[in-house]
This record gives structure tokens, C-alpha cells and sequence, in this order.
């Protein structure tokens, strides 16, 4: 009988392998359906990563969404599964054990019925305990393996990270190959010996394509027994995401392996839906060389997905350097040059940074480094002196156990800054929170959610939680939305150049707002304070009918016009600041019922 091989959409990352942003709730409800009418997939990530803080940072609320995208695939059996950082869960630092535990308990109630954990070190410490708080929350727990090429992360090296993690109770192992650098053949034999092993535990394999080996991983990893292959579509396929599922489809088939067949009308249907999405605003965050492969990713082992804020890091650096090279007499860098040079000196501080599987955040801390050794080098500073905490917080053990060795010259800088090495689990170092989060809500009168899931989005991503709930977050995303619109329209890479009116741009930066306008041209008085500083009122503020929301001092008199709350409301926005000088009739600010 021929082996069924099962195919997974990454829907969230193939958004955000290409730039940013997420779709909106509505737009996950209306793409959920096709995806189930295509009928190839058995299995859907339909949430983590970085999809939940994106969700806020655009003023929306990511616990809809996801329930919203899970439903629809919960009813037909297709299995959702979602991306979960271990120690650092769905942020970019370590989270309590408390809050990684509540994480568990909503994704369960929202319909997620798969975690796939991992960690950039490979510690099991970090996987271990996410593993028994998933089963015991009623989730399938994925172990996952971060897959990277180096003298440290051999076969036998995953071999027995895998062993370690089934004795610990993963119910799955996954091949997470982030940067599409793992090597076909080594794929392969990794697979073959879990299979040979344990053959009722399933194997999923997640490849990108950015230096051009995942095709060739996916064929050598099914021959050796994988169950999954994790798969993308157009127009977000190719180029430094994933292979799309026709080509494999194609590809397994013609091997003698069994295959679901794909509703081609279906396809089609969701290929023009997701470009729709990409037309409405967040193509404006793709970059579009994320849809070129690029083979200087095999020699610095970065993540495609992570090109898209490397090439803007390098493109804000770009002119520094430059700067001090031509002050010191030396030749001027190319972009393309500085590009080279930014990914061999990556090659080259890797290894001297214990190897860690560049993957989030390690990638980033990994990158950062090497451009600040770029910018220290063309100022004739010694490298390594511009590392940030988060980095050295790597360094020192306080995120896990590094795979490698650090180089001797880094441990004698951390010697000469004063800093000790941690060698315990780094868990310990992040103790309980959620009563103090708990508490805040009660006195703000938030409400906790649904199974308490805003309790834990307040908990996972506090920064954004708070300017969701203000309101600021809506207003930054629609700046800066309107920004890259006009750099469009004005020959700027990004998203369509559409033609966008005053009122389209209002609506886009204050959608259901109204605008409270000057009665009479002067200085605008948003606060009268005679102790601190005047100033502008905070985003969310709340007045009664009636109360007085600011006042415009009339040009060459004392009179003072004053502006009055037509109804209860909050501030959504201020577009003049305070004390600048204003016209009759300007639009001053912007309220919401």
C-alpha cells in the first residue's frame, strides 16, 4: 500500500515569512471556507508566532481572530495547529511559567488543537514543560527541532534531541527548518531514524525555500517516512517562504506516494482572495525581493522570512558607515556590498556566539550583532562592544543552554563588563505575573474574556495590549499605513499606488471617528496646567457631554473659543498639537462615541 502523505497551509507564515502583518479577522472569514473547499489539506497553522501581537499592533483583537479562522476548520476535522516559542511562547522574550501555562488553556478553548514548540537553542528545558502543560490542557503537543547546518547540529545531534523529546511525552516531532538550509540527505537520515524508532509517532516536516534546497528536503524527508509536509500557495509561495503545494503535490505523486487531490477552482479562488488581501493594505509591508530566493542565505544561515527587516536594518545603516568610510578617506559600500559583508560577518561571529539556531529571536540578535561589528569597524572600534541586553542575555545562558561553545574573546568581554554566566534553567529567572496582571484589569474594569483569553493577550504582550485598549495602537497603524500609501503613490516600493482623497485619507486614519474643529483661528489649549507642563491629553481620554475638551486662544486678544464634548466620548486623536497656531475650521481632533 502506497504511504499517504498529508499536506499542512501555513497561512500564517506565509504572511509573515513575506512582511508583517496578518489578515483581519473578516478576511480569515472569508478565506477559511476556500481553503477547506481545496480539499489537500489536512491540516491548517492557523495562529502563533508573532500573528496575536500584530493583531493588536494594528488595533485589532487577536483572540476573534483566531477563533474566528479555527471554527470553520474545527467542524470539518481539518486540525489546526499554531507556533509557540517555548520559554519566550508568542513574544520575543521569556515569559513566566504561569502565563506560558494559561497559553495552553485558551488556544484549547479557541479551537487550536496543535502546538508546535520549539526553541532556537534546541534546550529541552525550554520545550519540556510546554510539552505536559499542552497535553494537559487537552492539545496535541509537537515537539519541534530547530534544523540548521554547522559542525554542532549534525544528524546525530537531532537524532538524539528527538529521543530525548518522545521520552518526554511529545506526541509529535516536527523538522523545523526556518532558514531552508538544512541539507536534503541529512533530512532524510534524521527522519528515517525517529521512523525506524518510533513509527507511530508523526513526523512533520516545515522547510522554506529561500536558498533553494526545501523541494529536494521535501522528497528525501517523505522517502524516509515523514507524515506532513507544511506547504504554501500563490501568491505567497516561492521566493524565501514555501514551496507551493501543486509543485509538491506533483512531485510526491510521481514518487508513488498518496496524495490528496487538489479542487483547482478552489485554488484559484483563494490565490485571487489572498491577493485581494495584499491589495488592500498589507502589501504595503511585503518587501518585495521576499519573493526572490537568494543563495547568500546557505553561507549565513538567516531565516527568509527575516530579509524583510534585515534589508530595512541595512538600508538605515547603509549611510552611517558610508559616512565614516569616506570620512576616513576609504571607498564607499554598495548596498549589495554591504549586503555581502553583513552575511559573512553573520558566518563569521556564529559560531563565536555558541551557535544558536537562527531562528526567532536568536536570528535577530545574531544580525544585530554582526551590523554593529560592521558600523564599530568602520569607525575603528573594536567589534563586539555594541551588544544589546537581549543579546548578551543569550550570551550569558539566560534564554537556555547554547548549543556550542562561545569563543574565548567573547567570554573575556563578558568578564571585563562585570556580567556571570547562568547555568540553571532559565524558567527561574522569570517568576509568576499573572496576579499582577489580574489585579490591573480588575481595577481598569477590563474584562478577562472568554475563557480568560484577554487576561492572557494583557499578560503575553503587555506594551500592546495597553495601546490596543487606548486606542493608540489603531491610530499609529493608520499613520503609518498612510505614509506608505502616499510613498506608493509617489513611485516607493511597497503596495498599488491608488489615489487617495483628503476624505479616503481621514477614513483611513480615523475610521469611525468625527473631527472636532477651531471656531476661530489661534493658538490651540488642549491643557492648562500651572504646575507641570502643559500638554496634549492622553489617547483614550474620556469626557462627559459638555465637559471642556480644549480651547483656541484668538490671534491678538485674551479670548479664548472653547470646544465642549457633544456627547460622551474619548479621544481617538489630536492633530494639532498643543500651543501651535491653528485656522478657523481646522480639524484640531478626533472623538468616538
Amino acid at each position: 500500500m502506497k504511504k499517504e502523505i498529508q499536506f499542512s497551509l501555513i497561512y500564517r507564515d506565509m504572511w509573515q515569512s513575506s512582511g508583517k502583518y496578518v489578515p483581519r479577522k473578516d478576511q480569515l472569514a472569508k478565506i477559511a471556507p476556500i481553503i477547506i473547499d481545496m480539499g489537500c489539506f489536512d491540516r491548517v497553522e492557523t495562529n502563533g508566532g508573532a500573528m496575536e501581537q500584530v493583531n493588536l499592533m494594528y488595533g485589532e483583537n487577536p483572540n476573534q481572530a483566531v477563533r474566528t479562522f479555527t471554527k470553520p476548520f474545527n467542524e470539518v476535522g481539518i486540525k489546526t495547529h499554531m507556533l509557540d516559542r517555548g520559554l519566550n511562547a508568542l513574544r520575543m522574550n521569556p515569559v513566566p511559567a504561569d502565563v506560558r501555562q494559561l497559553m495552553y488553556k485558551v488556544k484549547h478553548a479557541q479551537g487550536v488543537d496543535i502546538t508546535r514548540i520549539f526553541c532556537g537553542l534546541n534546550d529541552t528545558r525550554n520545550i519540556v514543560p510546554s510539552i505536559k502543560w499542552a497535553k494537559a490542557a487537552g492539545m496535541t503537543a509537537q515537539a519541534t527541532m530547530c534544523i540548521t547546518y554547522s559542525k554542532v547540529h549534525t544528524a546525530e545531534y537531532y537524532i538524539n534531541l528527538a529521543e530525548q523529546l518522545i521520552e518526554e511525552g511529545a506526541q509529535e516531532i516536527c523538522l523545523k527548518d526556518m532558514a531552508g538550509i538544512g541539507r536534503p540527505v541529512m533530512l532524510g537520515t534524521i527522519v528515517r531514524a525517529i521512523k525506524e524508532k518510533h513509527p507511530d509517532i508523526i513526523v512533520q516536516y516545515h522547510g522554506h525555500n529561500g536558498p533553494g534546497f526545501a523541494v529536494a528536503s521535501m522528497l528525501e524527508v517523505a522517502k524516509a517516512g515523514c507524515d506532513v509536509i507544511d506547504v504554501a500557495m500563490e501568491p505567497l509561495s516561492w521566493g524565501k517562504v514555501h514551496p507551493d503545494v501543486i509543485t509538491i503535490q506533483a512531485m510526491l505523486r510521481d514518487a508513488g506516494f498518496l496524495v490528496k487531490d487538489i479542487n483547482m477552482k478552489a485554488y484559484m479562488e483563494a490565490r485571487r482572495m489572498t491577493q485581494s488581501f495584499i491589495d488592500d493594505f498589507l502589501g504595503y509591508w511585503i518587501d518585495p525581493k521576499n519573493a526572490q530566493m537568494s543563495s547568500l542565505l546557505v553561507g549565513s544561515g538567516l531565516p527568509g522570512g527575516m530579509m524583510g527587516s534585515l534589508m530595512d536594518d541595512l538600508k538605515g545603516m547603509h549611510s552611517v558607515i558610508n559616512t565614516n568610510l569616506k570620512n576616513k578617506g576609504e571607498s564607499e559600500l554598495s548596498e549589495d556590498e554591504l549586503l555581502v559583508e553583513l552575511c559573512d560577518e553573520v558566518e563569521r561571529i556564529w559560531p563565536m556566539l555558541g551557535t544558536p539556531c537562527l531562528v526567532t529571536p536568536f536570528s535577530q540578535y545574531v544580525k544585530n550583532a554582526a551590523l554593529m561589528n560592521l558600523y564599530s569597524r568602520s569607525i575603528d572600534e573594536k567589534p563586539f562592544t555594541r551588544m544589546d541586553p537581549a543579546m548578551w542575555g543569550m550570551i550569558l545562558g539566560k534564554s537556555g543552554k547554547l548549543p556550542g561553545k562561545l569563543a574565548p574573546e567573547i567570554v573575556e568581554i563578558a568578564k571585563e563588563k562585570g556580567f556571570e554566566f547562568y547555568t540553571d534553567d532559565p524558567q527561574v529567572l522569570y517568576p509568576n505575573e499573572l496576579d499582577r496582571f489580574i489585579k490591573e484589569m480588575k481595577e481598569n474594569g477590563w474584562d478577562r474574556g472568554r475563557d480568560d483569553e484577554e487576561l492572557f493577550e494583557f499578560a503575553m504582550h503587555e506594551k500592546q495590549y495597553r495601546e490596543y485598549m487606548s486606542g493608540q495602537a489603531k491610530e499609529q497603524f493608520n499613520k503609518d499605513l498612510l505614509e506608505r500609501i502616499e510613498k506608493a503613490q509617489n513611485g516607493g516600493n511597497g503596495g498599488p499606488a491608488k489615489h487617495f482623497s483628503a476624505a479616503d485619507k481621514r477614513a483611513i486614519l480615523h475610521p469611525d471617528a468625527e473631527p472636532i474643529q477651531a471656531g476661530v483661528t489661534g493658538r490651540i489649549i488642549w491643557d492648562l496646567d500651572y504646575i507641570d507642563k502643559s500638554c496634549n491629553p492622553p489617547f483614550g481620554k474620556k469626557y462627559k457631554k459638555g465637559d471642556w475638551m480644549c480651547g483656541v486662544q484668538a490671534m491678538g486678544n485674551t479670548f479664548i473659543d472653547n470646544v465642549t464634548a457633544p456627547y460622551d466620548c474619548h479621544l481617538v486623536a489630536v492633530d494639532k498639537e498643543h500651543g501651535t497656531i491653528v485656522n478657523k475650521c481646522d480639524v484640531v481632533g478626533w472623538i468616538k462615541k
